[in-house]
């Protein structure tokens, strides 16, 4: 891969001297596809193309791990490398499985994917906090500080919770009950599809979620992500909670951006 450093010169200062540009790998595994790219950690943009293959199937560890080291590969990167995990992880361990192969539970990732790359040093978190990381610094929360909570909606819902730019990992306000019902059966926006519900009377159960969050944490932002966000001009405007909801700014890059900037920073404990 090229590099696009380009070379600052102050009149009268003598030649041009280039500034180095910051940059990692980031990998953002999903039950259908693996997608990476390398990212500029100055502008959260990424260098190139992204670069994506199928998920295995079974997503096996094994199957997995090896199709990650293809992706890097495809780029011949050696550096710093994060790799987002679609469930819990704690230092490096995954704990649950929901859309990969439930033999990914108590598998130590950062190993196993490491292997892959002859011992390359690995960063390993999960996928929603890895779109936190990347909005609150790079999109629709950048210019907020204190309390950001980002939620996912999809088949389930994610959540990712940034205090002051630090993380606070693998939280879980999709399981949270919420009028005797898991939060992300009574809102994630696969429930609106199977029970063919308007915008309005998602949003009120949407509304009811977020409620019972800030209830209990008191964020300053929340940040609404998942594909339902391109459209969030149908129902953010019709939530009734008292915390400012926007939509997710990087829409399909948030998981690789979130990945580079965990692979070059304490944020995954």
């Amino acid at each position: 891969m090229t590099r696009t450093d380009s070379p600052t010169k102050t009149p009268g200062a003598g030649p041009a001297v280039a500034t180095p540009q910051r940059r990692a790998f980031g990998v953002d595994v999903g039950g259908s596809g693996i997608k990476g790219g390398i990212v500029d950690l100055d502008t959260g943009l990424l260098i190139g193309e992204r670069y994506k293959l199928l998920t295995p199937q079974p997503a096996t560890p094994a199957a997995v791990a090896k199709t990650i080291a293809d992706v890097v590969r495809a780029y011949s990167w050696t550096g710093p490398l994060g790799v987002t995990y679609p469930g819990v992880v704690t230092h490096g361990v995954v704990q649950t499985a929901a859309n990969v192969d439930k033999a990914w539970i108590g598998t130590n990732a950062r190993d196993i994917i490491s292997a892959e790359l002859d011992g390359q040093d690995v960063t390993i978190l999960n996928d929603a906090d890895a779109a936190g990381l990347a909005e609150e610094r790079y999109g629709a929360g950048k210019d907020n500080s204190g309390l950001v909570i980002l939620l996912t909606f999809g088949t389930g819902i994610g959540s990712a919770v940034i205090h002051n730019g630090k993380l606070i990992p693998n939280t879980e306000f999709g399981h949270l009950e919420v009028g005797g019902k898991e939060a992300e059966k009574r809102a994630a926006s696969s429930v609106k599809e199977k029970n063919d519900l308007s915008y309005e009377k998602w949003a009120k159960e949407v509304t009811r979620v977020l409620v019972a969050i800030e209830n209990a944490m008191w964020p300053d932002l929340f940040i609404a992500g998942g594909g339902i966000s391109r459209k969030a001009d149908k129902w953010v405007p019709l939530l009734a909670n008292r915390t400012p909801v926007v939509p997710a700014a990087l829409l399909n890059t948030a998981g690789i951006v979130g990945a580079a900037m965990a692979a070059t920073a304490d944020v995954t404990h």
